[in-house]
């Protein structure tokens, strides 16, 4: 019988979801609810086998539609019991200090991931959620929290403290736990596989560029640095968020533009970014523009671009060297135009980009570089849903997770 992880993304208004096959890596099914709570109809959509189902109805709250997405496996297929369910994995973006390992989802466990929405309120509260209603529509199946945040509190101190008053960081809990780490550590652990290297000694930065974007700096597998600081609003430029910027911006702003805290926030968080510079956060779209004479555009891609280069050029000498360079999610996997303009910037340094390799569009994992570029340069398409299943099987597996909880 197969194996099977359902892993599930619980939002504060919408619930992705997957059924990944732990041997052949692959989604078997997957959807989506949106418009959880809101005063409208909500949203279904249920993929499997090459067949779509949708339907709209009104989504009171996320037990209700987790209820119906499990009578979509039921009615549509394949029953999660045929399917050999061993786990339920659910995405957390904040684990904190608390947690630098997978947990097995308990009454303690929930408590901990609500009391840390404090550094992520827009999410770790509907993920608390949906772990608390999935515990009780399926209570034979092990239900684990995955963390974001879990594979940089191996961060070396140096690089996950700030220079603020120690108290109040200490009190706070202010300091850098990165973000999007599931696919940091699914695209680094690939690299040595893609390149033919041992994972010993390899020194390697992993450019996760999307709607969010991040970088990270691994040696043997561990990472060194990252972009993503206190919150995912720090480092690279995004499709709506500012990343670095002074903070005294915020001063400011406050002082001479009168905004108050939400306004900021939705300020550098929504309407920044590649969005604020160009009205689009499609890169896309910027590209359309961009090809239509928009100097606006232009500008944009170009501080995008800078943004990225002033992070590797800083991480390789963190580093003390550098192997390869991989580009992975949205924009690193299928935009050819950054990745050239990016490498570009580095031939100084004897980086080769092979251009048929680089503009032919792939699926698979791949080599883009030319045989003599002093730094491979690699593109390994993510897949969080499967780090997550795999890391949620192998605590059902073995019956208990690093902090002493035990499958009962």
């Amino acid at each position: 019988m197969a194996k099977t992880v359902l892993v599930i993304n619980s939002g504060s208004s919408s619930i992705k979801y997957q059924l990944v096959d732990l041997e052949t890596g692959e989604g078997i099914a997957s959807g989506l609810v949106e418009k959880i709570g809101e005063p409208i109809d909500g949203h279904y959509k249920y993929e499997y086998n090459g067949e779509k189902h949708e339907l709209e109805e009104r989504i009171d709250n996320h037990e209700q539609g987790l209820k119906r997405v499990l009578g979509f496996f039921e009615e549509y297929g394949p029953s999660l019991e045929s399917a050999g369910i061993v786990a339920v994995g659910h995405r957390v973006v904040q684990g904190g200090s608390t947690f630098p390992d997978p947990a097995l989802v308990t009454d303690e466990t929930i408590k901990q991931v609500e009391d840390l929405a404090v550094l992520a309120p827009l999410h770790n509260g509907p993920e608390a959620k949906g772990a608390e209603v999935m515990r009780e529509l399926l209570p034979d199946v092990p239900q684990i929290f995955v963390f974001d945040s879990s594979f940089f509190q191996q961060l070396p101190k140096a690089a996950s403290t700030y220079a603020l008053n120690r108290e109040v960081a200490e009190k706070y809990k202010i300091r850098r736990y990165g973000a999007h780490g599931t696919s940091h550590w699914y695209v680094s652990s690939k690299v040595p596989e893609v390149i033919g290297k041992p994972a010993e000694g390899l020194k390697q930065i992993v450019l996760h560029i999307g709607n969010g974007a991040s970088a990270s700096a691994e040696i043997d597998g561990k990472p060194i640095e990252t972009s993503m600081g206190l919150t995912p609003l720090e480092g690279l430029v995004m499709g709506s968020r500012t990343g670095d910027i002074d903070p005294a911006a915020v001063f400011h702003l406050i002082r001479n533009a009168h905004m108050d805290v939400d306004e900021l926030d939705d300020l550098f968080n929504k309407k920044s970014g590649m969005m604020g510079m160009t009205g689009f956060g499609d890169m896309r779209e910027v590209h359309r523009l961009i090809a239509e004479g928009d100097e606006n555009a232009k500008l944009a891609l170009d501080v995008y671009v800078h943004r990225i280069v002033s992070y590797i050029g800083a991480y390789t000498a963190q580093l003390g060297g550098l192997d390869v360079i991989t580009f992975t999610a949205g924009v690193g996997e299928n935009d050819e135009i950054v990745r050239r303009m990016i490498c570009e910037k580095l031939a100084p340094f004897g980086v080769k980009l092979d251009m048929e390799k680089n503009d032919t569009r792939s699926k698979e994992p791949r080599i883009i570089s030319t045989p003599d570029s002093s730094v491979i340069i690699a593109v390994v398409p993510t897949n969080e849903e499967l780090a997550i299943a795999q890391r949620s099987a192998a605590i059902a597996e073995k019956g208990e997770d690093t902090y002493g909880n035990k499958i009962a």
